[in-house]
């Protein structure tokens, strides 16, 4: 089927809440793509943040070809580093090193990458190495464009359409727009965020509502990233 309008959420850091939120996607026939840190799956921990403790421990490395199924799981380096900070070498290390480990415990080559760490965690150096020396084929930053463009030429610093949580008063009205108009090319949705942040106010009944608000529509491909990017390519865009 020939498609118009792709809609996809990205998560990271592997953490439990993933599990909740894959039941809540399944229910609605979502896909998401998840960004693990190999190195650190199964560690236990927990965030302070607006003075609530907030789960933060990750899915165990026995669990996660199991609890990903039918969804992608995507790179995010081994340790989760701010990798501006890091030399090349190190930065081929962690992603590449993390892609590996992935793939091995999903059983499938995996591809995409998802940089870490807040504030400036990417640049045009980090662009430049992913791109000439891993193998992974599409790296998502955190700034969002509130736009559906599909940054052909910025595969490796691909900017999300929004925040799951920070820009959920956003979505509703993002997805009346991309539904709503034909700007005469492939549009793509991106939805980006961590799990653990729809317990920072309880925001699962949101998070639920949202789902089954965009969901069931014939015209939109409802998918992984990596199978937006694919469907892109073969477009020949």
């Amino acid at each position: 089927m020939e498609y118009k309008k792709l809609l996809t959420f990205s998560f990271d850091d592997g953490v439990l809440q993933d599990e909740r939120v894959i039941q809540i996607l399944n229910k609605y026939g979502l896909k998401a793509t998840f960004n693990l840190n190999s190195r650190l799956l199964g560690t236990e921990g927990e965030l302070i943040i607006n003075g609530k403790r907030i789960n933060h421990t990750k899915i165990p490395t026995e669990r996660v070809k199991e609890i990903y199924s039918g969804h992608e799981v995507a790179a995010h380096t081994l340790t989760h580093p701010l990798l501006t900070q890091l030399s090349e070498d190190e930065v081929i290390r962690q992603v590449e090193g993390d892609r590996l480990a992935l793939s091995e415990i999903v059983g499938y080559e995996v591809r995409g990458f998802a940089y870490p760490g807040g504030g400036v965690n990417c640049d045009t150096r980090l662009e430049k190495i992913l791109r000439e020396k891993t193998n992974v084929e599409y790296a998502r930053t955190t700034i969002p464009t509130f736009k559906f463009d599909l940054q052909e030429d910025n595969r490796f610093l691909f900017n999300p359409t929004c925040a799951l949580v920070k820009d959920k008063h956003d979505i509703l009205g993002l997805f009346d727009d991309l539904i709503s108009f034909d700007m005469g090319g492939i549009e793509l949705l991106y939805i980006w965020g961590h799990t653990y942040e729809l317990d920072i106010n309880d925001d699962w009944e949101y998070f639920e509502s949202i789902c089954r608000f965009i969901s069931g529509r014939e015209d939109v491909y409802y998918c992984t990233n990596i199978e937006a990017f694919d469907y892109i390519k073969s477009k020949n865009i």
